[in-house]
């Protein structure tokens, strides 16, 4: 028995070790992806034509987990032309989805306008709940263009609770979820934007 524990215990201290190594030297490269992919997505809620900085560079941390729906600062990212600031793009979670959080990122004009959504993960279920994502659908588009005229808009519900946006058939959770993160957001930009766009660049993104 002595014996079978030992090869067992150095069986597992290579696994570990092997293990070990791969995670580090794959770092750099996971790193590198997922900021080509943040900039990706970056560059499609706010439009080039809006800004001339590297939106990524001027990254903010907001800390307020009623409004992002968790308890860790999120970064959002300032877009400025002329280095007069123009739009953000804040990162929110939504807590109540179907099958947990979902993380998304919405660019808002200075003006309050929605300038894109996007979904960045979530656990929903396949072929129902991931309609919140660009290549299963194009139900994220349709919130392009929108106001949120005041704290009790009613049109920011989706159709079932009176609102005017699209449910998913077979699933109104994941929508509900998604629809309440970002009108929280955009109700914390309004009445915070001043200070919000005037703030310098205060993180390092990263992803562990």
């Amino acid at each position: 028995m002595l014996r079978n524990g030992l090869i067992l215990a150095i069986f597992a201290f290579f696994c570990t070790a092997l293990v070990a190594l791969v995670d580090q030297q794959t770092f750099d490269k996971i790193k590198e992806q997922q900021q080509l992919e943040l900039k990706r997505v970056l560059h499609q809620i706010i439009p080039d034509t809006l800004h001339d900085n590297e939106l990524i560079e001027h990254c903010i941390l907001i800390h307020d987990e009623e409004v992002l729906g968790i308890d860790s600062p999120l970064p959002s990212y300032i877009a400025s032309m002329k280095e007069v600031p123009v739009a953000i793009a804040m990162e929110t979670v939504a807590p109540d989805g179907y099958s947990g959080n979902i993380r998304l990122i919405i660019g808002i004009s200075a003006e309050g306008e929605v300038l894109g959504v996007r979904t960045l993960s979530h656990a929903e279920t396949p072929g129902l709940g991931d309609k919140i994502e660009l290549r299963k659908s194009d139900w994220v588009l349709g919130f392009n263009g929108m106001f949120l005229l005041s704290e009790d808009d009613a049109r920011w519900n989706v159709k079932k609770d009176g609102g005017e946006i699209d449910q998913f058939t077979g699933a109104t959770i994941t929508p509900r979820a998604y629809v309440k993160a970002i009108k929280r957001a955009l109700v914390y930009f309004n009445a915070n934007k001043d200070r919000l766009l005037a703030r310098p660049a205060n993180c390092e993104v990263n992803y562990q």
